[in-house]
């Protein structure tokens, strides 16, 4: 595919904006990620189950508010909204880099920022998510979704790789006051915008929009096997940060910049893969969507068995590349088939599905490895992933389950 026709994109004004404003602010998202993990070791005596603790109140206010986020996005302006957003992490990331830098920092404090954050978090993902289709419009998503990803673990290398170094050199405080600066880039983005130029979506009206969104989806069949087996890849599967923290740390003995480089090579799997996405002719299949779950199991659990930090380090590409196929399928199947009025609040519940089970997950796979293995979480994710994406794609080929408007089970791509 021609590369002009692979950033296709890139050629509407309000979306290069965004992704150029995102190519910045992400990088210092991933730097704090980084820097957040290696504070709560510090401060935890090496505890995984800390770990889980912060992952679980950083996603777990997903469960509450994703829902009634995207009922936001389907009542009011996505823009407006985003910015406040960003605004808030920002806000997040000074009060704990101010705290770190001048020696306050507890585990406590650690935990209420996680949990702000997360509360913010879970407003702006769906939010995020639908706003894209409002850039670009219907024919460019795929590919808009795609390059989001790209830009997604761009960051994810340079991110990480950056944190390492500069935790070594001068501690975590001074990373998360870089991760403030760069919200800068994607606010100016955003106030930059030509309102004009935006595809704005239907917006609904009513106080039953999130009931709505449920029983939209309730009577789609395809939609509810794809979840399902989103929330089980994700809960139990999707745990790098927590089990690559924990086998740097306590299987390799190794530092901040083992772990930053760990992040960094599954980073450039995740980039291969959203390359791989970008020149992707067409929408994604529910086909796609199942092998990829079952194929990134396969290869969690490779990723558990390395014996060495080096081989582990050279898995983690192929299963960074086939997670990202898996993500994003998903959310082109979503996104194109839904209605316009109904977006928000269906990604929404699809954002629910991805990280709602965090809580759960990220406490249980950190007090796993705290009593058995550090590779513990790799290789029950990994299994785990296998059987949802095997059992889910059976009963959607029991049921004879197709793409929307369709009568074949799973070959058809699915379409706005």
């Amino acid at each position: 595919m021609p590369l002009p026709t692979m950033f296709s994109s890139l050629s509407v004004r309000n979306y290069r904006l965004w992704a150029s404003g995102q190519v910045v602010s992400l990088v210092g998202t991933w730097m704090q990620r980084i820097a957040q993990d290696w504070l709560v070791l510090h401060l935890s005596g090496n505890s995984g189950v800390a770990i889980g603790i912060v992952m679980a109140l950083q996603f777990g206010p997903t469960a509450v508010f994703s829902m009634p986020a995207g009922a936001l996005a389907d009542r009011f302006d996505k823009r407006r909204l985003l910015i406040a957003t960003q605004v808030g992490m920002a806000l997040c990331a000074l009060i704990l880099g101010l705290s770190d830098t001048l020696g306050a920092a507890t585990l406590g404090q650690v935990y209420a920022i996680s949990l702000a954050l997360g509360v913010i978090s879970a407003i702006d993902a769906p939010i995020r998510q639908s706003f894209t289709v409002e850039m670009v419009g219907p024919e460019q998503l795929p590919n808009a979704v795609a390059l989001n990803s790209m830009t997604f673990n761009l960051a994810r290398i340079i991110g990480p790789a950056i944190a390492g170094v500069l935790i070594t050199l001068v501690g975590t405080g001074p990373v998360f006051l870089i991760n403030v600066a760069t919200f800068v880039a994607v606010l100016t983005g955003l106030l930059m915008m030509n309102d004009s130029q935006l595809q704005r979506s239907a917006r609904s009206v009513g106080s039953r929009s999130v009931r709505a969104g449920l029983s939209y989806v309730r009577e789609r069949p395809q939609l509810i096997a794809l979840f399902a087996t989103v929330f089980v890849v994700s809960t139990f599967g999707l745990n790098f940060p927590l089990s690559l923290a924990l086998l740097t740390k306590n299987t390799f003995a190794g530092s901040a910049g083992g772990y930053g480089f760990l992040s960094t090579m599954l980073a450039v799997g995740t980039l291969a893969g959203a390359t791989l996405a970008a020149r992707r002719r067409g929408p994604a299949t529910l086909r796609t969507f199942f092998l990829a779950a079952v194929a990134f199991g396969v290869l969690e659990t490779a990723v558990g068995l390395m014996p060495t930090f080096w081989l582990v380090a050279a898995m983690l590409i192929p299963a960074g590349i086939v997670s990202l196929l898996f993500t994003t399928a998903a959310m082109n199947i979503v996104q194109l088939s839904v209605d316009s009025s109904m977006r928000g609040r269906v990604m929404g519940i699809y954002m629910l599905c991805f990280l709602g089970g965090t809580p759960v997950g990220s406490p249980l796979l950190g007090w796993l490895a705290e009593v058995t293995s550090p590779r513990a979480p790799l290789l029950v994710g990994g299994l785990v992933s296998v059987a949802a994406g095997v059992a889910c794609a059976l009963l959607v080929r029991r049921r004879h389950i197709g793409a929307p408007g369709s009568t074949a089970p799973t070959e058809v791509p699915v379409s706005a």
